[in-house]
């Protein structure tokens, strides 16, 4: 849920956490900013299991968008940075959880980047605008709920040849919390 502000008298607003949501969201602090992230746990549980565990044990720290493609995608997750590498929090690859009621009909779609069916590890990728031949193939796990102004900007981050970033953008932190931001 959003943060709510109170205010007393002269003091600045302080930000308090909706307690009674079960909402989980994951928090990608990156060199360029924070994108809050909304999960779909009811459709993709094991994905957004994935994801979390990831995020808590600090598996993304430090590790980069190695995949940029304008107007297209921003892909991470990959703790080698090459594109090959990541493993899910159940062993190397794990199923799709793929959902008819979810379409990449947008910015700010978050879906598991894969090599082919059911081959899930840790990568991931957040949609710049809408994607409809992937629908069906990539397990679409949450949205972009805060900091879609960060993912354009990576997105125009300029890249070589082969879709690899001229400049390093990073995850400094990822960190799973029941507010957007805190």
């Amino acid at each position: 849920k959003k943060l709510e502000g109170t205010r007393n008298n002269d003091h600045p607003v302080e930000l308090k956490r909706n307690t009674m949501s079960d909402q989980d969201y994951v928090v990608l602090e990156t060199s360029m900013g924070s994108i809050a992230i909304e999960l779909y746990d009811k459709h993709a549980p094991k994905t957004c299991k994935n994801f979390k565990e990831l995020a808590r044990t600090g598996y993304y720290d430090n590790v980069v968008f190695h995949r940029i493609i304008k107007d297209f995608m921003i892909q991470g997750g990959d703790p080698t940075g090459t594109g090959r590498g990541g493993d899910s929090i159940y062993g190397k690859k794990f199923e799709d959880e793929l959902s008819k009621e979810l379409k990449h009909t947008g910015a700010g779609i978050l879906s598991m980047a894969n090599s082919g069916p059911n081959t899930n590890g840790s990568q991931f990728f957040i949609t710049l605008g809408p994607t409809p031949w992937l629908d069906g193939k990539h397990t679409i796990f949450g949205r972009v709920s805060r900091g879609m102004q960060v993912v354009k900007r990576i997105g125009n981050v300029g890249t070589d040849g082969n879709d690899r970033p001229l400049e390093e953008v990073k995850i400094l932190k990822a960190s799973v919390s029941k507010a957007e931001m805190e």
